[in-house]
Order: C-alpha cells, then structure tokens, then sequence
C-alpha cells in the first residue's frame, strides 16, 4: 500500500499568514479606519511621482540590471556618503529589491545554512521567525523588555553560541518604535564580532524618527563587513506599493545575495528605480520634514489614545503606537482586535503577532499613525466611547 506524502513543506507549517494583511482585509469588510497596516493614505512627493510617468514615457520599462540600475545605485552610493560617511561601492557593494520584505529573505537565504541560529529581538516585525524559518534556521528570540523595550546585555550574551550565524536588529523598531543607543549597538557589535556572526539590520524607517540618532551599524568599529544594511523607500517616500528596497553590504556577502536575488526576483521595477532617484535628490530638508509632520501625527495619536483608556506607549521612531489592552477586560488580543474593527470601526493589530509565542502579546495591540490629521481624529472619535462597550463586551 502506498503511503501517502505530505504535500507542503514541512516548513510551512511554523508560521501563519499575515495577520498584518488579514486585519486589513476585515477592515475592508468592516468599512473601518485602517489603522493596522503601515501604509500612508496621503500622497507620495509630488517630485518621485513626476519622475516614475517621466521614466514610463522615456520607454525605461524593460528589465533593469538584475541588482538595480546604475543610475539608482549611484544615488545610494552618494546619500550613504552625505548622510552617514559610510564608503559604498555601487559596483559590488548594492543590490536593489522587491522591497525590505524581499531585501531580508534574500539575505538569509545566502548567509544562513539549515541548522543555524538567528537572533531575533522581540517583540518583531512579523516576517523575521518565517523568514528565519524558510531558511531551515532555527530564530532564538531575546526580549525587549517594557515600558523601555530594551534588551538585557546579559540575556542577550548569553544566547550567542558556536551556532550563531546572525542576528537581525531593527531601528527605529516596529513595533515599539525604540530607536537603539550607541551603546545598545555597540554591544550587539562586540558580540558579532567575538562569535563571528552577521548582523542584518532592518533600517526601514532610518528617517522617522523624533528621539535619539540613526547610526548604521556598518559605521560601527570592526561591523563594515559582517553588517548587512536594508533600506528602501516605501517609508520614506510614502510608496509602499511601489516595492524598491536595498541591501548594502561587503562585496563578498553582496556576491552571495545577488544571486539569490536574481533568482527570487529577477529585478525591481525598471521606471520606479529611476524615481527613487529623484526621491533621494530630496535630501535632509525632506527628512526633517517628514519627521515634523510624522511627530505631530504620533502626538495626536497617542493623545486621542490616551483620552479612550488605553495605555499608550510613546515611540521614539518609525510610526506604530503599542497599547496596553488589559484596561478594556479582554483576555484575548485577538478577539479584541476583531471586537474593535467590528464594533468600534477601528483595526489595530494584536500584539500576539509580533511575539513567538501568543500569550507575551495578548495585552497588546498595535496601531499606525501613517495617516492623514483629519483621519487619525475620526479614529480618536471612534476609540473613545470603546471603553464602556468594550468591558460591557468582554464580560458577555
């Protein structure tokens, strides 16, 4: 008798689909304000947009360079210079991608061999444990621990070992909007470079940010060659369906990547590139803008939170607010989560999500300020009469 074979890989198993997008589409259904996703309901610079329908019409609509057009890499290659001093090579030191999300599994999937051991900070952005997963690895989590969302250099220490291939750092950090300190980084520096491991740095949302610096970790002493640095501008630029990301890295790591890259992918989108070059022509002057009118969302935000009775964390970056639930009387984020979008017309994202296990997030819940004034005072109208519905929900 035949035996019959398990159809999907073994490693689908340890992960769900996104409950980021899944809380979208109820919020679809719901017809309520979309405040789960991070994405802008606001237009991107009028100068990027302009350049994309000039690339469109210039005919730059065929493949470009499978790891970026020269044009683009070039325009990193100067901003990583103005704004950081780091010395890149746009010839073997840049890939551009579909994206961070393909930026971050294209990396591990060219440093990271089954049986590995990838570090992750936690709570995270949900991709990193699939991603580490897809890669046959094996994430070792170490908290961030409330109300700062800092790491313990001690519990850290101690889940580097022989086996340790890499550990992914995300700053300004999603979900809890630290921004790391000098000294935080140069801690995961020195413990890179004591057990020979690679340091992946997620810096997404390098220019949102209303406390403290952003200092790539390759400017750090002994990190140029075992840091990959991500970026792109989705955030920056308010284009997240655009899909432009990139990887910096030592030639060497950057070799490697490339190939899984042109495979995964092939290329980014030719006349988007080009776009993103007018983007970083932008400079300074645009950063500090889009830090201004990103606090005074985040301020509003927090403030409306507040007023409802949750217990709001206050972000030192990127544009996610965390909340404590535990005053509403549920003891599930989740079903909080759906009450809320259904009830209330509002989507956040359950805590439990960011977490490798559901129960460290279950008083949580996640909400983005990437919206316009006008739309995040509606959601404030919304969550503030949610307390007393809420209580009167959770107790029937």
């Amino acid at each position: 008798m035949r035996l019959a074979r398990a159809r999907l890989a073994a490693r689908t198993v340890g992960f769900t689909e996104s409950v980021i997008r899944e809380m979208t589409r109820l919020n679809a259904v719901h017809g309520g304000i979309n405040l789960a996703q991070g994405f802008p309901n606001f237009p991107a610079p009028a100068e990027i947009k302009v350049a994309a329908k000039r690339a469109i019409d210039e005919d730059i609509n065929q493949y470009a360079i499978t790891w970026g057009s020269k044009s683009l890499r070039d325009a990193l290659a100067r901003s990583y210079g103005e704004l950081y001093g780091m010395d890149v090579d746009p010839e073997t030191m840049l890939t551009v991608t579909c994206g961070s999300t393909e930026a971050m599994v294209s990396t591990l999937l060219a440093i990271v061999d089954p049986g590995d051991e990838v570090i992750v900070l936690e709570p995270f952005y949900e991709n990193y444990g699939p991603d580490a997963a897809i890669c046959g690895a094996a994430p070792v989590f170490v908290p961030l621990r409330p109300p700062e969302y800092r790491f313990d250099p001690d519990e850290l220490r101690r889940a580097f070992n022989t086996r340790t291939k890499a550990i992914i750092v995300n700053s300004p950090n999603n979900p809890t909007g630290r921004v790391f300190t000098r000294e935080e980084l140069e801690t995961i520096a020195s413990l890179c470079r004591d057990h020979d491991a690679i340091c992946v740095t997620d810096e997404i949302y390098e220019h949102i940010r209303y406390a403290g610096e952003h200092i790539p970790m390759a400017t750090l002493d002994g990190m140029a060659d075992r840091t990959v640095t991500i970026s792109g501008a989705s955030k920056t630029f308010s284009v997240t369906g655009w899909r432009v990301g990139w990887i910096v890295a030592a030639p060497e790591l950057t070799a490697g990547i490339r190939k899984v890259h042109d495979f995964v992918t092939v290329g980014a989108p030719a006349p988007l590139q080009e776009a993103v070059v007018a983007g970083l022509a932008l400079g300074r002057d645009y950063y500090d803008r889009l830090a201004r009118e990103y606090r005074a969302r985040r301020d509003l935000l927090v403030g409306a939170l507040e007023r409802a009775g949750f217990a709001p964390n206050t972000p030192e970056g990127a544009y996610y607010v965390l909340c404590d639930i535990r005053p509403f009387g549920f003891a599930d984020d989740a079903a909080f989560a759906l009450w809320l979008v259904r009830e209330i017309g509002v989507a956040g994202v359950p805590g439990s999500s960011f977490f490798s296990r559901r129960e460290l997030g279950r008083d949580l819940i996640r909400f983005t300020f990437c919206k316009t004034e006008d739309l995040l005072v509606e959601a404030g109208e919304r969550l503030r009469g949610a307390g007393d519905r809420a209580r009167i929900a959770a107790r029937a």
